[in-house]
């Protein structure tokens, strides 16, 4: 009794980390990102998320730090970004260690990626299938990312609770 006490404390004091793969890291793995925080926060998980990108050189059209898409979604659901919001980051080796789990957003999308730059993770991360904007429209991305990230936020708040 006492032990699992102390396993539940030790699981709180020690952050656990999610990193969303994208693409560009500009949009979805962003929008995945600060929808994370701001709902762990709100549900008193001690989980921090970040995001990075496989292909950066793909978004040579990305105008600013985020996607206009993600930072509207984000406000309207109450999160405000700073004016200094971070530019998209690359996703390095490092990375896939550090962190305590990956998702890819987009599976038929980022899989070969994966394959191509980081054979050794390929089956050691998880996909979802949320299509980029050339595919599906911003607010069903949107949508189904929130979707995830919810049922991602009530899984891991019932394992603290188990």
């Amino acid at each position: 009794m006492v032990l699992s006490y102390i396993s539940k404390v030790a699981r709180f004091l020690t952050m656990q980390t999610i990193l969303f793969l994208c693409t560009g890291n500009y949009y979805r793995s962003r929008f995945a990102e600060h929808l994370f925080n701001y709902l762990a926060r709100k549900h008193g998980l001690n989980w921090q998320a970040d995001s990075r990108g496989l292909a950066l050189e793909r978004g040579v059209n990305n105008v600013g730090a985020i996607s206009r898409y993600a930072k509207a979604a984000l406000a309207e659901r109450g999160i405000v970004l700073l004016d200094e919001e971070r530019f998209p980051q690359s996703v390095l080796l490092e990375d896939f260690q550090n962190f305590t789990k990956v998702v890819a957003i987009d599976e038929d999308e980022h899989r070969p990626l994966m394959v191509e730059r980081f054979p050794q993770w390929v089956d050691n991360i998880e996909y979802w299938l949320v299509h980029d904007i050339d595919k599906t429209g911003v607010d069903e991305a949107l949508g189904q990312i929130e979707a995830k990230v919810i049922n991602l936020i009530n899984k891991l708040e019932q394992k603290l609770q188990a």
